[in-house]
């Protein structure tokens, strides 16, 4: 009797850019973030409710990456030639099961923060999106452990005592701009 061959599941390709954020070429998923990384095209999203509150995520306990880690609302990686709007939707629906009622660039930020625990790399040239959240979530648990939403205070509270991805303040710093643009002055972001 012959035996069936194993199935492979197809690598999950990044596209990578200089430092002006043109494209590259491609490498694969996990051998971008390998030390000392290769710098390549991600996403980060912030959503929030109409009371201007953070939607933030635990990163699932089987992640590869940074599991179990407080996060911002979504991040990833487009594919190659997905546009990175593109992709922060998709993503925003894969994980949380829940579309953006609005969702705006937020700016683009440079980084390259190495995770001490998994030993892998972010180096990553980060296009940031802000935006309202109205939708009820049905996270994927294969990709999401928890959610809250913060105030501006909570999350000052959470992030001193919870650990958090390396690169969320980051991002966050850098999205400041647009999140005001998005969630007004009152919110305190």
């Amino acid at each position: 009797m012959p035996s069936s061959p194993a199935v492979s599941a197809e690598p999950i390709m990044l596209e990578l850019v200089d430092e002006g954020g043109r494209t590259t070429g491609t490498a694969e998923k996990l051998s971008a973030h390998l030390a000392p990384g290769q710098l390549h095209r991600a996403f980060s999203v912030f959503l929030f409710d109409r009371e201007g509150r953070l939607l933030l995520q635990r990163r699932a306990q089987g992640k590869y990456h940074s599991p179990g880690v407080w996060s911002n609302t979504c991040c990833g990686h487009p594919y190659p030639g997905e546009p990175p709007f593109l992709a922060a939707t998709r993503r925003t629906v894969e994980e949380l099961g829940a579309a953006p009622a609005l969702l705006r660039e937020a700016g683009t930020v440079s980084y390259h923060h190495p995770d001490p625990d998994s030993g892998l790399v972010e180096r990553e040239y980060n296009h940031l999106f802000a935006g309202v959240l109205d939708a009820p979530l049905l996270p994927d648990p294969e990709e999401v452990g928890e959610t809250a939403f913060v105030t501006p205070a909570e999350l000052a509270e959470r992030h001193a005592s919870a650990p958090f991805s390396a690169w969320f303040m980051t991002v966050l710093d850098a999205a400041r701009p647009g999140i005001r643009e998005v969630t007004g002055p009152g919110a305190g972001w």
